[in-house]
């Protein structure tokens, strides 16, 4: 599990196509200190196996799945990312519940900077419109956000200084994908009045 609080911004120093996957090879000095084979990294949100660690770089296996449901495909050599490790059971929830699934992807639309933050109007994929509230949670390449205001096909955030300055929607221009993840909760209990509808 995640938060969604990026703790560094990385950066892809190989890509290797595999036919039916791809292998990343990831620079995070933060993320790979004490990392093993196996352990979880989320990058862009997206919740990935470390297969290799040497130095402060880590590569990772990713599926024909992964690619084509998230904007991972998207990356290459010299590319940032925002890297996470799980969170620790007993640290502080910083953000929200993240499980580093990627339910769709949209694109950035618009960029409307002020004086000392800005307003980033992002594309929500129809089936995920549901899930998306005015003032609730929701996972941007692995950042947790909360929505400033929804439109069905669009949502918005507003970023302050330190996200701007140390996360991939700092770079983002408009056109550019993202990686979305809802919140689990509102998932749940869909599923949970779902079935109370059938059994009546």
């Amino acid at each position: 599990m995640f938060t969604g609080i990026v703790e560094e911004l990385g950066e892809v120093t190989a890509v290797e196509n595999l036919g039916d996957s791809s292998r990343f090879r990831l620079r995070g000095p933060v993320v790979t200190e004490g990392a093993r084979h196996g352990d979880s990294i989320a990058v862009n949100g997206v919740c990935l196996t470390v297969v290799e660690h040497e130095g402060d770089e880590f590569t990772a296996d990713v599926m024909a799945e992964t690619l084509n449901r998230s904007s991972l495909g998207a990356l290459t050599v010299g590319s940032r990312v925002n890297l996470e490790r799980p969170t620790a059971v007993g640290t502080r929830l910083g953000g929200h519940i993240v499980q580093g699934h990627v339910d769709g992807t949209g694109t950035v639309l618009e960029r409307r900077p002020s004086e000392h933050w800005e307003i980033v109007k992002i594309s929500l994929p129809a089936d995920l419109s549901r899930y998306v509230v005015e003032k609730g949670s929701i996972t941007v390449d692995g950042i947790s956000l909360t929505v400033v205001e929804t439109g069905g096909d669009h949502f918005s955030v507003s970023l302050i200084p330190t996200t701007l300055a140390l996360t991939t929607l700092g770079l983002k221009q408009p056109g550019d994908p993202v990686n979305l993840e809802v919140d689990i909760i509102a998932k749940y209990v869909e599923s949970l009045l779902a079935g109370q509808g059938a059994t009546k």
